[in-house]
Order: C-alpha cells, then sequence, then structure tokens
C-alpha cells in the first residue's frame, strides 16, 4: 500500500457509513450479537485537524456535549496507539463534527479510524493496515471497517471483513431529531435474533429484499423515527441504517435527491450524499487503488 509523503499536519475526513442490510443472526453468551451486514461509506462525515506536538501531549478540541475525554473514541484512539507505539510525540486535534451522535452512521468509529491513520502518518509509524485494525477492534466493532476503508460483507459482531463492490447511488439521509440508544435495542425482548445466515453471494444478489432486523424494535420504541422512515418510503426505497436513527433512500440521481430534500417539511436534519466503496479517508490519504481525493474536497495530506 503505496501512501503520499509525511507532513506534520494533516486535515482529514471521518466518513459517515450506512449498512445496507443488516440482519441478526444470534447472540452469544457474552451478549454480543452475531449479524451480518454490508458497510458502505459516503461521501458526507466529519473533519479531523492534525497537528504534530513534539511534547508527548494529546489535546482534542472542541469537548462534545455529554461525552468526557476519557470515553471520546478520538483521545482513546490516540492514547491507545501512542501506548501501543512507545512514540514519544503528540497531537493537537480539532474536531468538525457534522454526524449525529447515536445516528446509526458510525461517527464515532469513523473518528477513531481516522485518528489511528492520521496519528500513524504523522509520526511516521508505519503502522499497517492489519496492525492499526487490530487496535481499531479494541475500540468497538466498527472502527476496523472504517481502517481498512473498502466496502465490506461483515460477519461476527462485525469484524470479519470481506471487500465488496456494491452500486454507488445517491441517498437522502435523514436525522429525525431523537438519539437512539443502541444497548436499548440489543435489549429489547422482540428483537430479532435468529434470522438464518446467508452467504455473501446470495446477500449480494438480493439487494431488492435488503432488510435492517433492528428497524421493526426501533420503530416500537422510537416513535419519531417510525414518522421519518414513513414519510420517507413514500418518496423512495428507504430503510434504518445500524440501530437508527438514521434512516436512508436510495434514490435515481442527484436531481431526485435535491426534490425530497426541497419537499421535507418536517423539523429533521437531513443530507444527500453519494455512495462509495472506497473511503474518502483512504481517498484523501493517497493509498494505492483509492478513488480521487476530489470526493473530500476539503481533506490536505
Amino acid at each position: 500500500m503505496s501512501e503520499a509523503p509525511f507532513r506534520a499536519e494533516l486535515v482529514l475526513p471521518a466518513p459517515a457509513k450506512l449498512n445496507r442490510m443488516l440482519h441478526i443472526t444470534g447472540r452469544r453468551s457474552d451478549g454480543y450479537h452475531e449479524l451480518q451486514t454490508l458497510f458502505q461509506f459516503l461521501d458526507h462525515g466529519d473533519e479531523l485537524h492534525f497537528r504534530r506536538r513534539d511534547d508527548g501531549e494529546i489535546r482534542l478540541t472542541p469537548a462534545l456535549p455529554g461525552v468526557a475525554d476519557h470515553d471520546n473514541l478520538i483521545m482513546r484512539a490516540a492514547q491507545l496507539l501512542q501506548r501501543d507505539s512507545g512514540c514519544a510525540l503528540g497531537a493537537d486535534i480539532h474536531l468538525v463534527k457534522r454526524l449525529p451522535l447515536g445516528g446509526g452512521l458510525g461517527g464515532g468509529s469513523s473518528d477513531a479510524a481516522t485518528a489511528l491513520l492520521a496519528l500513524d502518518r504523522l509520526w511516521d509509524l508505519r503502522f499497517g493496515e492489519e496492525r492499526l485494525a487490530a487496535l481499531g477492534l479494541m475500540l468497538g466493532a466498527d472502527v476496523p471497517v472504517f481502517v481498512r476503508g473498502r466496502a465490506a460483507w461483515a460477519e461476527g459482531i462485525g469484524e470479519h471483513l470481506t471487500p465488496v463492490e456494491l452500486d454507488t447511488p445517491w441517498f437522502v439521509v435523514i436525522h429525525p431529531g431523537v438519539m437512539v440508544s443502541t444497548p436499548a435495542v440489543f435489549q429489547a425482548p422482540q428483537l430479532t435474533r435468529n434470522t438464518p445466515p446467508i452467504s455473501m453471494a446470495r446477500a449480494l444478489q438480493g439487494a431488492t429484499t435488503w432488510r435492517n432486523d433492528c428497524e421493526p424494535t426501533v420503530r416500537t420504541l422510537y416513535p419519531e423515527v417510525a414518522r421519518a422512515i414513513d414519510w420517507l418510503a413514500g418518496q423512495a426505497p428507504t430503510m434504518l441504517t445500524g440501530t437508527g436513527a438514521c434512516l436512508f433512500a436510495r434514490l435515481t440521481g442527484e436531481a431526485q435527491a435535491d426534490s425530497i430534500l426541497q419537499r421535507m417539511s418536517h423539523d429533521w436534519q437531513a443530507f444527500k450524499a453519494r455512495g462509495h466503496n472506497v473511503s474518502p479517508l483512504h481517498a484523501a490519504l493517497g493509498y494505492a487503488g483509492s478513488e480521487s481525493a476530489s470526493c473530500w474536497p476539503n481533506a490536505t495530506c
């Protein structure tokens, strides 16, 4: 994997992801759920600014409301990489937050992955994808897919990844203004936990039947999410992503996305975005085989 030259400052994306489908196939003895899902990236998300420090301190601004520094995945990722590498360098990190908390778009996991890849470059560690993905898994099941940066079929608790090629349509994504508790969804007695496992090949052939097993439970627990799903489903095929609260519609083009956004009269947050099979983060870092960095125009590296 070839990389761009070392720099002391970086501005990089932390892109959103969608779960194009999500099946829950079982529950493990440790409480985690076995699943099968398809991850795909969007050209929309948070943005992180990094500047190398020589004194070993790691400073993050601004603080996220209700999230202590020791719980922030960016800080945890930076400190984990610093400890694991024994690196004496530090960093100033500034977060431009665009993705909603508890939205099912993977914002925290994506931020953590961007921190790992950026600091690996900033500190000239050259850990490589495998080692960074292993560190990412210590932070959360979704972090490795952002570290690896390719649309993927995922199994286990989401950590067993196989790269795939999916269609790359335009989407409208709506956040209904509520925060969904992932633990509450996975602890709900009515949650489907026994969907029969299928092969990756069968999943990829059945795009018209893709669904999210969390959606019925989230609709019951969060009426505002149900209302948003019902409205968007009247415009185009719609699905919840992750455990929500965000939902998305797959569209025929950008013009349809613009039309839907213009007609949306509810007090919801919404945006349009294009699907990508290579993460805009990897494109911005200039990894071999990635798409053009123009998919994220603010990136500098």
